[in-house]
């Protein structure tokens, strides 16, 4: 099951979950190993607050606003979940020297951030350097695939 920029999706083993295009945007994985459930988001930006004023707003395009929302919907699906997550990409796709313009870094810090306020701890990650990449998450083993552009490919 493929998922979009600024979009999440939630499946079932034996499903796969896929994302591409992850540059300064962060794939996100949370999943119940006992259910075999898992969501994967692909965020593009950290904060939905700089946009509060605009009529509509698409909630998965933002760390603070996606997972919360995937995490609720999950929740309904799960007797007693208990969540874990895995995260890749937060890029400095521009070689930005400073936070406030490295988009990845801030993006990482939010997924991080939201995290920790929704108590599901991050067991693997690879975030960050300046390449772009794929997420692929089974969710027979939660395994997840990450091919980088230019590079050998990881598995979480």
């Amino acid at each position: 099951m493929r998922i979009g920029i600024a979009d999440y999706k939630i499946s079932q083993a034996p499903n796969n979950l896929i994302t591409v295009g992850l540059g300064s945007c962060i794939g996100t994985l949370i999943y119940d190993e006992r259910s075999g459930i898992g969501g994967l988001s692909h965020i593009m930006l950290p904060d939905s607050r700089p946009f509060e004023k605009r009529s509509t707003v698409n909630a998965a395009k933002f760390a603070n606003l996606a997972l919360p929302k995937m995490v609720d919907e999950m929740k309904r699906q799960i007797r007693f979940p208990h969540f874990k997550a895995k995260i890749v990409g937060g890029a400095n796709m521009f070689n930005f020297d400073n936070n406030t313009q490295n988009v990845g870094a801030r993006n990482i810090m939010a997924v991080e951030e939201t995290l920790k306020q929704l108590r599901i701890p991050i067991i693997a990650k690879h975030v960050g350097g300046s390449n772009g990449q794929t997420m692929v998450a089974d969710l027979e083993t939660f395994q997840v695939m990450v091919r980088i552009v230019h590079q050998e490919t990881v598995y979480l």
